[in-house]
């Protein structure tokens, strides 16, 4: 071997990790030695961060909470279930019997393809099986049963065995990787800002102050910060989590998609405006 020959990154790396690192803030902080040396690109060290995060990290954090979930009735006719399989692009959707609370199973988007060439369309014939998980479930373990059985959601239960959301395989992902976006994301810049179908506007973190000013009428400053997503870091001074809602200057912000270290996309709706008291005239 070439005694000028450089080592490559698995020794280089191997060589900083023979500290035996104490503890997981030592660990990290022998990490970020590791990207400053340029052992490692910001990529890996996002991930690894990320996967280490993942393991305190209880599927509560990350879910679709009841409230939100997009779910189909197993008495709806295929003609209303279509429309909201399109609108909303999801894959998968919980079917439940009148409440959220009975899930009887999964339907698959794509089976809805075979569906429409069945003359005697019978729903509860194409569920496939839910899977139900408990609220402190960690995320590591969560992945690794999605690994193990291929599932793509579960329903999360709290307690009393409720529902109390749903998680996807791509929830978990987000939480290691950062955002994942597909072919049905929004990302172009005149698509910062999308109206959905529920009247509510979905807003990207990045979209730019003086952009979102003018599709809201308000008066945001943009001397500090540059984007939505500052204007909602320097409000709070830390990065909200999942379904976490503030308010600011007349506006709602809840927080759609975000993980543990930026925010992506946020839920924005106009607070009502006051009733201006009248004044009592002096008598």
């Amino acid at each position: 071997m070439d005694s000028d020959s450089k080592p490559g990154f698995i020794e280089r790396l191997t060589s900083l990790l023979l500290r035996e690192p104490e503890d997981r803030p030592q660990l990290i902080q022998i990490l970020h030695s590791a990207y400053e040396r340029n052992l490692m690109d910001a990529d890996a060290l996002t991930i690894i961060e990320g996967a280490l995060a993942a393991s305190e990290t209880r599927v509560t954090d990350v879910m679709v909470p009841r409230a939100q979930m997009d779910v189909i009735d197993i008495d709806d006719p295929l003609d209303e279930i279509v429309p909201v399989v399109i609108d909303t692009a999801h894959s998968r959707f919980p079917v439940v019997d009148g409440d959220r609370d009975n899930v009887l199973g999964i339907l698959l988007a794509k089976d809805l393809l075979r569906i429409h060439t069945e003359e005697n369309f019978v729903l509860r014939d194409w569920l496939r099986p839910a899977v139900f998980i408990p609220e402190s479930k960690r995320l590591n373990v969560l992945l690794r049963e999605f690994r193990v059985s291929r599932n793509h959601m579960a329903i999360v239960v709290n307690e009393y065995g409720g529902v109390a959301g749903l998680v996807t395989i791509e929830d978990v992902l987000e939480q290691i990787v950062g955002d994942i976006e597909d072919e049905y994301d929004f990302d172009e810049a005149h698509d910062n800002i999308r109206l959905d179908s529920a009247g509510r506007y979905r807003v990207k973190a990045r979209t730019e102050i003086e952009d979102f000013n003018t599709a809201f009428s308000t008066n945001f400053s943009d001397e500090e910060f540059d984007t939505v997503g500052g204007l909602i870091l320097r409000h709070l001074g830390r990065v909200p989590k999942r379904n976490e809602s503030v308010d600011i200057d007349g506006m709602r912000f809840q927080v759609l998609r975000a993980d543990s270290r930026r925010l992506y996309t946020l839920l924005v709706d106009p607070l009502p405006k006051p009733e201006n008291s009248a004044e009592t005239p002096a008598e």
